[in-house]
């Protein structure tokens, strides 16, 4: 439960500091995140691929 007040804060924090720059670098930065999420994700399937399911 914790966890979920400290993410909800700082998705507040954040969404507060998105509506105060400038959209171009809210898009920079989301597709930035975007990215990284996406190779996070394409290296978590590759490894447990080669792991097996034992």
């Amino acid at each position: 439960m914790l966890f979920l007040v400290a993410a909800l804060l700082l998705l507040g924090i954040v969404l507060g500091t998105v509506a105060h720059v400038p959209p171009a670098v809210s898009t920079a930065l989301a597709v930035g995140i975007a990215l990284w999420l996406a190779i996070f994700a394409y290296r978590e399937r590759h490894a447990r691929r080669g792991r097996g399911t034992h």
